[in-house]
């Protein structure tokens, strides 16, 4: 069974005294009602789930008034489940089918009778019209695919390693070689399986990697299903978009070309589909910076950027599922690049770092930029063996005035620095409850 660090945070929520509802986001088949499901077996007496995709007559139960009595009445007797004061959690999943259920919450909350998970996918929680959002009375928190420590547990690795890595990444020690290179091989497989809690799953039961593509095929072909179900009347630009992202990031430079869509496509046509994926949790943007100065968000243009897939896996399967075999057996090649890279993106949005990248007029790009807690962080990532090969990032090292604060490799190799140069194990960028990344690369 897989474990799910979700867990601790609904158990947070669980204890706060303050409880609010919970609404848990993100894209389809990440995990959410499996966790939250699994949360409820261990910490309430009773569990109402309804689910309003798959059960659309409870709908009803939101027409005409919304306090607890008459919402409770009519779901109890629509067969629901039983709802006892103070010991039920009740789930409303794929809330965004049900608007009126979600105005309903700020009601229901404040009878303060049963506690209340909302959860739905992104792929139309944002483009459902609600009467009155529950202002004050929901807290919201995303969720991802599995993350890498998630797919180490699932791999059998235990939390003494983990915590051993964690140590090693703290205190800027060397890995153990053996544990080093074993790490490397649970990386690569990470890259080529996701975090997609069906698929690892398979893996990890099977080994089988023909059936994980066919597994992370499907989930591309169900996300293509849902755009042509939320997305209205931008469903075409945003299959195109979606279909885009693979070619577009194994190009050299990784941007993503509008151009490469459609002849003469901008911003004001494509805008909306870009973003509707974004929203949706499937992809992040990673936006360029006009100069290396905080904040960013005064520096970022808009109109470049980069697609990054949310689950690498899925982006694998899509762009170069031949190569499973040569990535597993460490041999990454020039495209194997775009793969660690994605990885390493969705890593720092799990971390709460949005997404920013250097370009200097195609002279000198550097993969990310991030807000680090001691300023600007430069992280390079590199897949092959020539990864102390970096010319865009001594550039910007040989001319800093101090506005960045530290320079970091994300490699094969292992802790090792070189002047104010710091080359880290690629994994190290997944390790969480550790001091985050960038500020270890600053550390002495």
């Amino acid at each position: 069974m897989l474990e799910r660090k979700i867990v601790k945070t609904l158990l947070e929520w669980k204890n706060s005294p303050d409880k609010k509802a919970l609404l848990v986001k993100g894209a389809r088949q990440v995990g959410k009602t499996w966790a939250i499901r699994q949360f409820a077996k261990r910490h309430y007496d009773y569990f109402v789930e309804i689910n309003f995709e798959r059960n659309p007559g409870f709908k009803a139960a939101f027409d005409g008034d919304l306090d607890t009595r008459s919402v409770v009445t009519k779901l109890t007797a629509m067969g629901a489940g039983k709802f006892v004061p103070g010991r039920t959690l009740v789930f409303f999943d794929e809330i965004q089918v049900c608007p009126n259920a979600r105005t309903a919450i700020k009601f229901l909350v404040e009878d303060g009778s049963y506690d209340f998970i909302e959860s739905g996918s992104l792929l139309g929680v944002n483009y459902r019209d609600v009467s009155s959002y529950p202002v004050g009375a929901e807290r919201q928190i995303d969720m991802f695919p599995l993350d890498f420590e998630e797919f180490l547990w699932a791999r059998g690795v235990g939390e003494d390693a983990i915590a051993y890595l964690r140590d090693c990444m703290a205190n800027m020690r060397p890995v153990n070689p053996v544990i080093h290179e074993q790490m490397l091989k649970y990386f690569a497989e990470y890259v080529v399986v996701g975090g997609m809690p069906a698929v690892v799953d398979m893996f990890v039961k099977t080994g089988d990697i023909g059936r994980v593509h066919i597994a992370q095929k499907t989930i591309a072909d169900n996300y293509r299903d849902d755009i042509a179900k939320y997305a209205g009347g931008d469903k075409l630009k945003v299959k195109a978009v979606f279909d885009s992202i693979p070619e577009q990031l194994s190009a050299n430079n990784r941007r993503f070309m509008l151009s490469a869509i459609e002849s003469g496509a901008s911003m004001r046509k494509y805008g909306d589909a870009t973003m509707w994926l974004s929203d949706a949790g499937v992809a992040y943007y990673c936006f360029n910076l006009k100069s290396l100065a905080l904040p960013f968000a005064f520096n970022e243009k808009r109109n470049l950027f980069k697609l990054y897939m949310a689950d690498t896996g899925i982006l694998c399967c899509l762009a170069m599922k031949n190569k499973a075999f040569e990535l597993l057996s460490g041999e990454w090649g020039i495209n194997g690049g775009a793969l660690a890279e994605n990885a390493v993106a969705a890593m720092l949005v799990k971390k709460g770092h949005p997404l920013y990248y250097y370009d200097e007029k195609g002279r000198c790009e550097l993969d990310f930029v991030v807000n680090g807690e001691d300023g600007i962080c430069v992280i390079e990532v590199k897949s092959g063996n020539d990864y102390r090969k970096h010319t865009s990032l001594d550039k910007v090292n040989e001319k800093n005035n101090g506005a960045v604060k530290s320079f970091v490799v994300l490699c094969k190799g292992n802790v090792q620095r070189d002047g104010n140069i710091v080359y880290l194990p690629i994994y190290f960028a997944g390790l969480d409850r550790a001091k985050r990344v960038e500020k270890v690369m600053m550390s002495s």
